[in-house]
Protein backbone atom coordinates (compact mmCIF):
# COMPACT_ATOMS: atom_id res chain seq x y z
CA UNK A 1 0.00 0.00 0.00
CA UNK A 2 1.68 3.14 -1.26
CA UNK A 3 1.53 6.49 0.49
CA UNK A 4 -0.33 8.11 -2.45
CA UNK A 5 -2.95 5.33 -2.58
CA UNK A 6 -6.46 5.80 -1.28
CA UNK A 7 -6.86 4.98 2.37
CA UNK A 8 -9.57 4.34 4.93
CA UNK A 9 -11.03 7.29 6.83
CA UNK A 10 -9.59 7.69 10.33
CA UNK A 11 -12.73 6.39 12.18
CA UNK A 12 -12.74 3.19 10.10
CA UNK A 13 -9.02 2.81 10.54
CA UNK A 14 -9.47 2.79 14.33
CA UNK A 15 -12.63 0.65 14.30
CA UNK A 16 -12.52 -2.73 16.17
CA UNK A 17 -14.27 -4.39 13.22
CA UNK A 18 -12.28 -5.59 10.23
CA UNK A 19 -12.51 -3.05 7.36
CA UNK A 20 -11.24 -3.57 3.83
CA UNK A 21 -11.00 -1.00 1.02
CA UNK A 22 -11.08 -2.74 -2.38
CA UNK A 23 -10.60 -1.56 -5.97
CA UNK A 24 -13.87 -2.59 -7.67
CA UNK A 25 -12.17 -2.90 -11.06
CA UNK A 26 -9.30 -5.18 -10.10
CA UNK A 27 -10.59 -6.45 -6.70
CA UNK A 28 -7.15 -5.60 -5.29
CA UNK A 29 -6.85 -4.60 -1.62
CA UNK A 30 -6.32 -0.85 -1.45
CA UNK A 31 -6.24 -0.49 2.37
CA UNK A 32 -6.88 -2.66 5.43
CA UNK A 33 -7.38 -1.41 8.98
CA UNK A 34 -5.20 -2.71 11.88
CA UNK A 35 -7.94 -5.00 13.24
CA UNK A 36 -8.08 -6.91 9.95
CA UNK A 37 -4.29 -7.06 9.64
CA UNK A 38 -3.97 -8.43 13.20
CA UNK A 39 -6.61 -11.10 12.66
CA UNK A 40 -5.34 -12.15 9.23
CA UNK A 41 -1.69 -12.16 10.26
CA UNK A 42 -0.38 -10.59 7.01
CA UNK A 43 2.01 -7.64 6.90
CA UNK A 44 1.51 -4.56 4.73
CA UNK A 45 3.92 -5.79 2.07
CA UNK A 46 1.95 -9.00 1.58
CA UNK A 47 -1.41 -7.25 1.53
CA UNK A 48 -0.34 -4.86 -1.25
CA UNK A 49 -0.03 -7.81 -3.60
CA UNK A 50 -3.30 -9.53 -2.65
CA UNK A 51 -6.83 -9.43 -3.99
CA UNK A 52 -10.09 -9.95 -2.15
CA UNK A 53 -10.30 -13.46 -3.54
CA UNK A 54 -6.91 -14.29 -1.98
CA UNK A 55 -8.14 -13.80 1.59
CA UNK A 56 -11.64 -15.15 0.77
CA UNK A 57 -11.06 -18.09 -1.62
CA UNK A 58 -14.66 -19.25 -1.32
CA UNK A 59 -15.77 -16.02 -3.02
CA UNK A 60 -15.05 -16.34 -6.73
CA UNK A 61 -14.34 -13.34 -8.90
CA UNK A 62 -17.63 -13.58 -10.78
CA UNK A 63 -19.64 -13.41 -7.56
CA UNK A 64 -17.78 -10.33 -6.41
CA UNK A 65 -18.15 -8.56 -9.76
CA UNK A 66 -21.88 -9.32 -9.82
CA UNK A 67 -22.13 -7.89 -6.31
CA UNK A 68 -20.24 -4.73 -7.33
CA UNK A 69 -22.49 -4.29 -10.34
CA UNK A 70 -25.57 -4.39 -8.13
CA UNK A 71 -24.35 -1.51 -5.96
CA UNK A 72 -24.90 2.18 -6.66
CA UNK A 73 -22.50 4.66 -5.10
CA UNK A 74 -25.14 7.38 -5.02
CA UNK A 75 -27.80 5.31 -3.26
CA UNK A 76 -25.38 3.74 -0.71
CA UNK A 77 -26.85 0.31 -1.08
CA UNK A 78 -25.45 -2.57 0.99
CA UNK A 79 -24.98 -6.28 0.27
CA UNK A 80 -24.06 -8.94 2.82
CA UNK A 81 -22.27 -12.24 2.31
CA UNK A 82 -21.17 -14.99 4.70
CA UNK A 83 -17.83 -16.54 3.94
CA UNK A 84 -14.52 -17.56 5.47
CA UNK A 85 -11.30 -15.52 5.55
CA UNK A 86 -7.95 -17.32 5.42
CA UNK A 87 -5.12 -16.28 7.72
CA UNK A 88 -1.44 -16.27 6.91
CA UNK A 89 -0.92 -19.38 9.05
CA UNK A 90 -3.40 -21.36 6.95
CA UNK A 91 -6.30 -21.26 9.41
CA UNK A 92 -9.66 -19.72 8.60
CA UNK A 93 -12.54 -18.11 10.44
CA UNK A 94 -16.15 -17.32 9.54
CA UNK A 95 -17.20 -13.74 8.83
CA UNK A 96 -20.11 -11.73 7.61
CA UNK A 97 -18.99 -9.14 5.02
CA UNK A 98 -21.09 -6.05 4.38
CA UNK A 99 -20.27 -4.38 1.01
CA UNK A 100 -21.07 -0.86 -0.16
CA UNK A 101 -19.64 1.55 -2.78
CA UNK A 102 -18.12 4.81 -1.61
CA UNK A 103 -16.56 7.74 -3.53
CA UNK A 104 -13.15 9.04 -2.50
CA UNK A 105 -11.32 11.77 -4.39
CA UNK A 106 -13.68 11.25 -7.32
CA UNK A 107 -12.91 7.55 -7.38
CA UNK A 108 -15.41 4.72 -6.69
CA UNK A 109 -14.13 2.18 -4.14
CA UNK A 110 -15.65 -0.97 -2.63
CA UNK A 111 -15.81 -0.91 1.17
CA UNK A 112 -16.17 -4.25 3.02
CA UNK A 113 -16.83 -4.41 6.78
CA UNK A 114 -16.28 -7.84 8.34
CA UNK A 115 -17.87 -9.23 11.50
CA UNK A 116 -15.97 -12.19 12.97
CA UNK A 117 -18.53 -14.96 13.53
CA UNK A 118 -16.22 -17.34 15.42
CA UNK A 119 -17.90 -16.80 18.79
CA UNK A 120 -21.35 -16.94 17.25
CA UNK A 121 -20.48 -20.17 15.42
CA UNK A 122 -18.96 -21.68 18.58
CA UNK A 123 -22.09 -20.76 20.54
CA UNK A 124 -24.29 -22.20 17.81
CA UNK A 125 -22.29 -25.44 17.78
CA UNK A 126 -22.41 -25.68 21.57
CA UNK A 127 -26.16 -25.06 21.51
CA UNK A 128 -26.58 -27.75 18.86
CA UNK A 129 -24.59 -30.20 20.99
CA UNK A 130 -26.65 -29.39 24.08
CA UNK A 131 -29.85 -29.74 22.07
CA UNK A 132 -28.67 -33.07 20.69
CA UNK A 133 -27.87 -34.33 24.19
CA UNK A 134 -31.19 -33.06 25.52
CA UNK A 135 -33.07 -34.78 22.72
CA UNK A 136 -31.17 -38.00 23.31
CA UNK A 137 -31.94 -37.95 27.04
CA UNK A 138 -35.59 -37.02 26.58
CA UNK A 139 -36.20 -39.52 23.79
CA UNK A 140 -34.70 -42.32 25.85
CA UNK A 141 -36.57 -41.37 29.03
CA UNK A 142 -39.24 -44.01 29.79
CA UNK A 143 -42.16 -41.66 29.83
CA UNK A 144 -43.50 -38.36 28.55
CA UNK A 145 -41.46 -35.21 29.26
CA UNK A 146 -43.69 -32.19 28.94
CA UNK A 147 -44.39 -28.54 29.73
CA UNK A 148 -47.84 -27.47 30.88
CA UNK A 149 -48.95 -23.83 31.17
CA UNK A 150 -52.06 -22.67 33.02
CA UNK A 151 -52.95 -19.05 32.29
CA UNK A 152 -54.55 -16.57 34.67
CA UNK A 153 -57.75 -16.86 32.60
CA UNK A 154 -57.88 -20.64 33.08
CA UNK A 155 -56.69 -21.52 29.59
CA UNK A 156 -53.98 -24.11 29.38
CA UNK A 157 -51.53 -25.41 26.80
CA UNK A 158 -48.67 -27.85 26.26
CA UNK A 159 -45.72 -25.87 24.80
CA UNK A 160 -43.53 -28.98 24.72
CA UNK A 161 -44.29 -32.70 24.46
CA UNK A 162 -41.62 -35.34 23.93
CA UNK A 163 -41.90 -38.31 21.59
CA UNK A 164 -43.10 -40.39 24.57
CA UNK A 165 -46.56 -38.85 24.17
CA UNK A 166 -47.91 -41.39 21.69
CA UNK A 167 -46.62 -44.55 23.49
CA UNK A 168 -47.96 -43.33 26.84
CA UNK A 169 -51.24 -41.57 25.99
CA UNK A 170 -52.08 -43.07 22.61
CA UNK A 171 -52.24 -39.62 20.95
CA UNK A 172 -49.67 -37.69 18.91
CA UNK A 173 -47.98 -34.60 20.44
CA UNK A 174 -49.48 -32.28 17.84
CA UNK A 175 -52.98 -33.61 18.51
CA UNK A 176 -52.68 -32.85 22.24
CA UNK A 177 -51.16 -29.42 21.60
CA UNK A 178 -54.05 -28.49 19.31
CA UNK A 179 -56.62 -29.75 21.83
CA UNK A 180 -55.20 -29.38 25.39
CA UNK A 181 -58.51 -30.51 26.93
CA UNK A 182 -57.96 -33.93 25.39
CA UNK A 183 -55.81 -35.06 28.33
CA UNK A 184 -58.57 -34.25 30.81
CA UNK A 185 -60.98 -36.31 28.74
CA UNK A 186 -58.57 -39.25 28.84
CA UNK A 187 -58.80 -39.36 32.65
CA UNK A 188 -61.38 -41.68 34.17
CA UNK A 189 -64.25 -39.58 35.58
CA UNK A 190 -63.62 -40.72 39.16
CA UNK A 191 -59.97 -39.59 38.95
CA UNK A 192 -60.48 -36.15 37.39
CA UNK A 193 -61.37 -34.42 40.66
CA UNK A 194 -58.14 -35.53 42.33
CA UNK A 195 -56.12 -34.39 39.30
CA UNK A 196 -57.66 -30.91 39.31
CA UNK A 197 -57.34 -30.57 43.10
CA UNK A 198 -53.64 -31.55 43.00
CA UNK A 199 -53.09 -29.01 40.21
CA UNK A 200 -54.82 -26.25 42.19
CA UNK A 201 -52.76 -26.93 45.32
CA UNK A 202 -49.52 -26.92 43.32
CA UNK A 203 -50.49 -23.67 41.61
CA UNK A 204 -51.34 -21.83 44.82
CA UNK A 205 -48.31 -22.97 46.82
CA UNK A 206 -45.94 -23.34 43.85
CA UNK A 207 -45.12 -26.75 45.29
CA UNK A 208 -44.34 -29.98 43.49
CA UNK A 209 -47.24 -31.59 41.67
CA UNK A 210 -47.32 -35.32 42.33
CA UNK A 211 -50.41 -37.24 41.22
CA UNK A 212 -51.30 -40.67 40.02
CA UNK A 213 -54.48 -41.88 38.39
CA UNK A 214 -56.02 -43.79 35.51
CA UNK A 215 -56.52 -42.91 31.85
CA UNK A 216 -58.54 -44.61 29.14
CA UNK A 217 -56.55 -45.33 25.97
CA UNK A 218 -59.20 -45.52 23.27
CA UNK A 219 -56.71 -46.73 20.66
CA UNK A 220 -55.98 -49.86 22.72
CA UNK A 221 -59.31 -50.09 24.60
CA UNK A 222 -57.38 -50.31 27.83
CA UNK A 223 -56.90 -48.51 31.14
CA UNK A 224 -53.45 -47.34 32.25
CA UNK A 225 -52.17 -46.04 35.57
CA UNK A 226 -49.91 -43.01 35.15
CA UNK A 227 -47.81 -41.02 37.60
CA UNK A 228 -47.30 -37.30 37.08
CA UNK A 229 -44.47 -35.36 38.70
CA UNK A 230 -43.92 -31.70 37.82
CA UNK A 231 -42.24 -28.60 39.22
CA UNK A 232 -44.08 -25.27 38.89
CA UNK A 233 -42.74 -21.75 38.44
CA UNK A 234 -44.40 -18.42 37.80
CA UNK A 235 -44.68 -17.35 34.16
CA UNK A 236 -45.64 -14.10 32.44
CA UNK A 237 -49.06 -12.48 32.90
CA UNK A 238 -49.89 -14.43 36.06
CA UNK A 239 -49.57 -17.84 34.42
CA UNK A 240 -47.93 -20.89 35.97
CA UNK A 241 -45.76 -23.30 34.03
CA UNK A 242 -44.98 -26.86 35.08
CA UNK A 243 -42.00 -28.84 33.79
CA UNK A 244 -42.46 -32.53 34.46
CA UNK A 245 -42.68 -36.12 33.41
CA UNK A 246 -45.48 -38.68 33.15
CA UNK A 247 -44.71 -42.37 33.46
CA UNK A 248 -46.65 -45.60 33.07
CA UNK A 249 -47.01 -47.26 36.50
CA UNK A 250 -49.62 -49.82 35.48
CA UNK A 251 -47.45 -52.87 36.21
CA UNK A 252 -46.27 -51.59 39.60
CA UNK A 253 -49.82 -50.54 40.49
CA UNK A 254 -51.18 -53.98 39.63
CA UNK A 255 -48.42 -55.57 41.71
CA UNK A 256 -49.20 -53.20 44.57
CA UNK A 257 -52.90 -54.00 44.42
CA UNK A 258 -52.13 -57.72 44.25
CA UNK A 259 -49.85 -57.34 47.27
CA UNK A 260 -52.55 -55.44 49.16
CA UNK A 261 -55.15 -58.07 48.32
CA UNK A 262 -52.73 -60.82 49.31
CA UNK A 263 -51.93 -59.05 52.56
CA UNK A 264 -55.63 -58.53 53.24
CA UNK A 265 -56.30 -62.24 52.65
CA UNK A 266 -53.33 -63.11 54.85
CA UNK A 267 -54.64 -60.80 57.57
CA UNK A 268 -58.08 -62.42 57.31
CA UNK A 269 -56.47 -65.86 57.54
CA UNK A 270 -54.34 -64.78 60.51
CA UNK A 271 -57.38 -63.34 62.25
CA UNK A 272 -59.34 -66.52 61.55
CA UNK A 273 -56.50 -68.70 62.85
CA UNK A 274 -56.24 -66.61 66.02
CA UNK A 275 -59.99 -66.85 66.58
CA UNK A 276 -59.89 -70.61 66.05
CA UNK A 277 -56.92 -70.88 68.42
CA UNK A 278 -58.74 -68.79 71.02
CA UNK A 279 -61.87 -70.90 70.67
CA UNK A 280 -59.79 -74.09 70.94
CA UNK A 281 -58.04 -72.74 74.01
CA UNK A 282 -61.38 -71.92 75.58
CA UNK A 283 -62.67 -75.41 74.79
CA UNK A 284 -59.57 -77.12 76.19
CA UNK A 285 -59.59 -74.88 79.27
CA UNK A 286 -63.26 -75.65 79.83
CA UNK A 287 -62.73 -79.40 79.45
CA UNK A 288 -59.68 -79.36 81.72
CA UNK A 289 -61.58 -77.36 84.31
CA UNK A 290 -64.79 -79.38 84.08
CA UNK A 291 -63.48 -82.90 83.48
CA UNK A 292 -60.09 -82.95 85.18
CA UNK A 293 -61.17 -80.56 87.87
CA UNK A 294 -64.28 -82.60 88.61
CA UNK A 295 -62.36 -85.86 88.60
CA UNK A 296 -59.64 -84.46 90.86
CA UNK A 297 -62.25 -83.14 93.26
CA UNK A 298 -63.89 -86.57 93.37
CA UNK A 299 -60.50 -88.19 93.95
CA UNK A 300 -59.78 -85.78 96.80
CA UNK A 301 -63.14 -86.56 98.42
CA UNK A 302 -62.53 -90.32 98.07
CA UNK A 303 -59.05 -89.99 99.55
CA UNK A 304 -60.46 -88.07 102.48
CA UNK A 305 -63.01 -90.84 103.11
CA UNK A 306 -60.33 -93.53 102.83
CA UNK A 307 -57.93 -91.65 105.07
CA UNK A 308 -60.67 -91.32 107.71
CA UNK A 309 -61.14 -95.10 107.77
CA UNK A 310 -57.44 -96.00 108.03
CA UNK A 311 -56.47 -97.57 111.41
CA UNK A 312 -54.37 -95.27 113.59
CA UNK A 313 -51.85 -98.02 114.25
CA UNK A 314 -50.70 -97.88 110.60
CA UNK A 315 -48.94 -94.49 110.35
CA UNK A 316 -47.28 -95.40 107.07
CA UNK A 317 -50.64 -95.66 105.34
CA UNK A 318 -51.76 -92.37 106.89
CA UNK A 319 -48.58 -90.73 105.60
CA UNK A 320 -49.20 -92.11 102.10
CA UNK A 321 -52.79 -90.87 102.20
CA UNK A 322 -51.62 -87.41 103.27
CA UNK A 323 -49.05 -87.35 100.44
CA UNK A 324 -51.70 -88.29 97.89
CA UNK A 325 -54.00 -85.59 99.26
CA UNK A 326 -51.24 -82.97 98.85
CA UNK A 327 -50.50 -84.27 95.34
CA UNK A 328 -54.16 -83.92 94.37
CA UNK A 329 -54.16 -80.36 95.75
CA UNK A 330 -51.07 -79.48 93.70
CA UNK A 331 -52.62 -81.07 90.62
CA UNK A 332 -55.83 -79.07 91.14
CA UNK A 333 -53.72 -75.89 91.38
CA UNK A 334 -51.85 -76.87 88.20
CA UNK A 335 -55.12 -77.53 86.38
CA UNK A 336 -56.41 -74.17 87.56
CA UNK A 337 -53.21 -72.43 86.42
CA UNK A 338 -53.19 -74.14 83.02
CA UNK A 339 -56.87 -73.29 82.50
CA UNK A 340 -56.18 -69.64 83.26
CA UNK A 341 -53.21 -69.62 80.87
CA UNK A 342 -55.33 -71.12 78.11
CA UNK A 343 -58.33 -68.91 78.71
CA UNK A 344 -58.47 -66.49 81.65
CA UNK A 345 -61.93 -66.61 83.12
CA UNK A 346 -61.67 -62.86 83.72
CA UNK A 347 -62.09 -62.34 79.96
CA UNK A 348 -65.72 -63.27 80.47
CA UNK A 349 -65.95 -60.25 82.79
CA UNK A 350 -64.64 -57.87 80.10
CA UNK A 351 -61.38 -56.49 78.77
CA UNK A 352 -60.87 -54.01 81.65
CA UNK A 353 -61.13 -56.75 84.29
CA UNK A 354 -58.93 -59.09 82.25
CA UNK A 355 -56.17 -56.52 81.77
CA UNK A 356 -56.25 -55.55 85.43
CA UNK A 357 -56.03 -59.23 86.48
CA UNK A 358 -53.12 -59.87 84.12
CA UNK A 359 -51.26 -56.82 85.48
CA UNK A 360 -51.60 -58.20 89.04
CA UNK A 361 -50.50 -61.68 87.92
CA UNK A 362 -47.48 -60.20 86.12
CA UNK A 363 -46.49 -58.25 89.21
CA UNK A 364 -46.75 -61.35 91.40
CA UNK A 365 -44.89 -63.59 88.95
CA UNK A 366 -42.06 -61.22 87.92
CA UNK A 367 -41.63 -59.00 90.96
CA UNK A 368 -41.88 -55.92 88.70
CA UNK A 369 -44.31 -53.26 89.92
CA UNK A 370 -47.20 -52.99 87.43
CA UNK A 371 -49.72 -50.16 87.65
CA UNK A 372 -52.93 -50.37 85.60
CA UNK A 373 -54.96 -47.24 84.93
CA UNK A 374 -58.26 -46.99 83.13
CA UNK A 375 -60.96 -44.35 83.24
CA UNK A 376 -63.26 -46.37 80.95
CA UNK A 377 -66.63 -47.62 82.12
CA UNK A 378 -66.34 -51.35 81.66
CA UNK A 379 -70.00 -52.15 80.78
CA UNK A 380 -70.07 -49.50 78.04
CA UNK A 381 -66.69 -50.55 76.67
CA UNK A 382 -67.64 -54.22 76.54
CA UNK A 383 -70.58 -53.41 74.28
CA UNK A 384 -68.23 -51.60 71.89
CA UNK A 385 -65.51 -54.25 71.78
CA UNK A 386 -66.09 -57.57 70.05
CA UNK A 387 -65.19 -60.57 72.30
CA UNK A 388 -62.72 -61.89 69.71
CA UNK A 389 -61.07 -58.48 69.52
CA UNK A 390 -60.97 -58.31 73.31
CA UNK A 391 -59.21 -61.69 73.42
CA UNK A 392 -56.71 -60.60 70.73
CA UNK A 393 -55.96 -57.34 72.58
CA UNK A 394 -55.46 -59.34 75.78
CA UNK A 395 -52.94 -61.63 74.02
CA UNK A 396 -50.99 -58.63 72.70
CA UNK A 397 -50.90 -57.29 76.26
CA UNK A 398 -49.60 -60.63 77.55
CA UNK A 399 -46.85 -60.71 74.90
CA UNK A 400 -45.81 -57.13 75.70
CA UNK A 401 -45.47 -57.96 79.41
CA UNK A 402 -43.49 -61.09 78.54
CA UNK A 403 -41.06 -58.97 76.49
CA UNK A 404 -40.66 -56.55 79.42
CA UNK A 405 -39.88 -59.41 81.80
CA UNK A 406 -37.37 -61.01 79.39
CA UNK A 407 -35.54 -58.07 77.84
CA UNK A 408 -36.30 -54.68 79.41
CA UNK A 409 -34.58 -54.99 82.81
CA UNK A 410 -37.34 -52.73 84.15
CA UNK A 411 -38.47 -52.21 87.75
CA UNK A 412 -41.80 -50.59 86.96
CA UNK A 413 -44.48 -50.90 84.27
CA UNK A 414 -47.38 -48.49 83.76
CA UNK A 415 -50.39 -49.65 81.74
CA UNK A 416 -52.96 -47.14 80.50
CA UNK A 417 -56.24 -47.95 78.76
CA UNK A 418 -58.16 -45.04 77.31
CA UNK A 419 -60.73 -44.32 74.69
CA UNK A 420 -60.27 -41.55 72.12
CA UNK A 421 -63.53 -41.10 70.22
CA UNK A 422 -63.92 -44.24 68.12
CA UNK A 423 -60.53 -45.69 69.06
CA UNK A 424 -59.29 -47.67 72.04
CA UNK A 425 -55.63 -47.18 72.99
CA UNK A 426 -53.60 -49.45 75.25
CA UNK A 427 -50.15 -48.14 76.24
CA UNK A 428 -47.55 -50.26 78.10
CA UNK A 429 -44.65 -48.11 79.35
CA UNK A 430 -41.61 -49.48 81.20
CA UNK A 431 -38.55 -47.81 82.73
CA UNK A 432 -36.08 -50.35 81.34
CA UNK A 433 -33.09 -50.06 79.03
CA UNK A 434 -35.18 -49.32 75.93
CA UNK A 435 -35.15 -50.98 72.54
CA UNK A 436 -32.63 -50.25 69.78
CA UNK A 437 -33.84 -49.84 66.16
CA UNK A 438 -31.73 -52.86 65.17
CA UNK A 439 -33.59 -55.03 67.68
CA UNK A 440 -36.81 -54.54 65.77
CA UNK A 441 -35.24 -56.01 62.62
CA UNK A 442 -33.78 -59.15 64.16
CA UNK A 443 -34.73 -62.25 62.15
CA UNK A 444 -36.02 -64.04 65.25
CA UNK A 445 -38.07 -61.17 66.71
CA UNK A 446 -41.31 -63.12 66.34
CA UNK A 447 -42.81 -61.55 69.47
CA UNK A 448 -42.85 -58.06 68.00
CA UNK A 449 -44.05 -59.34 64.62
CA UNK A 450 -46.82 -61.36 66.22
CA UNK A 451 -47.98 -58.34 68.23
CA UNK A 452 -47.91 -56.17 65.14
CA UNK A 453 -49.85 -58.74 63.08
CA UNK A 454 -52.46 -59.13 65.80
CA UNK A 455 -52.91 -55.37 65.99
CA UNK A 456 -53.21 -55.17 62.19
CA UNK A 457 -55.76 -58.00 62.20
CA UNK A 458 -57.79 -55.89 64.62
CA UNK A 459 -57.72 -53.07 62.08
CA UNK A 460 -55.35 -51.14 64.30
CA UNK A 461 -51.70 -50.25 64.71
CA UNK A 462 -48.85 -51.08 67.06
CA UNK A 463 -46.03 -48.57 67.60
CA UNK A 464 -42.82 -48.71 69.59
CA UNK A 465 -41.33 -45.49 70.94
CA UNK A 466 -39.02 -44.24 73.65
CA UNK A 467 -40.75 -43.77 76.97
CA UNK A 468 -40.38 -40.47 78.87
CA UNK A 469 -37.36 -40.78 81.12
CA UNK A 470 -36.05 -43.90 79.35
CA UNK A 471 -37.45 -47.30 78.59
CA UNK A 472 -39.93 -48.35 75.94
CA UNK A 473 -43.57 -47.55 75.25
CA UNK A 474 -45.71 -50.02 73.31
CA UNK A 475 -48.94 -48.47 72.03
CA UNK A 476 -51.78 -50.51 70.53
CA UNK A 477 -54.57 -48.53 68.91
CA UNK A 478 -57.69 -50.27 67.57
CA UNK A 479 -60.96 -48.98 66.19
CA UNK A 480 -64.18 -49.63 68.07
CA UNK A 481 -67.29 -50.84 66.26
CA UNK A 482 -68.95 -47.56 65.14
CA UNK A 483 -72.56 -48.78 65.16
CA UNK A 484 -72.33 -50.35 68.60
CA UNK A 485 -70.47 -47.36 69.93
CA UNK A 486 -73.10 -45.04 68.52
CA UNK A 487 -75.87 -47.02 70.17
CA UNK A 488 -74.07 -46.97 73.53
CA UNK A 489 -73.49 -43.20 73.30
CA UNK A 490 -77.14 -42.62 72.47
CA UNK A 491 -78.13 -44.80 75.40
Amino acid sequence: MTPDAASLPAPMHAAPAEVFLIDPATLALVDVNPSARANLGYDDAALTTMCATDIAPSLDEATLRTLVASLDVDITEQRCLRTELHRADGSSYPVKLTFLLIRQDGRALLLAVGDDLSLELAASNALAQYQSRFNAIVNHTPGLVYQFVLGADGRHSYPYLSDGCAPLLGVQPGELQRDPDLFLRLLLPEDRKGYLEAMAVSKIALSGWNWEGRIWIDAWKDVKWINLRATPHAAAAGAVQWDGIMTNITDSKIEQQDALRSRARLAELTDHIEQVKEQERARIAREIHDDLGGNLTAIKMALSMLAARLPPEQPALLEKASYLDDLVDRTIDAVHRISLDLRPSTLDLGIVAALEWQAREFEKGSGIACVFRSAERAPVLERELDPDHAAALFRVFQEALTNVAKHAGATRVTVTLRRQRQHLTLAICDNGRGIAPADRLKPASFGLRGMSERARALGGTLTLSAAPGGGTMVTIKIRLAPLTAARSENA
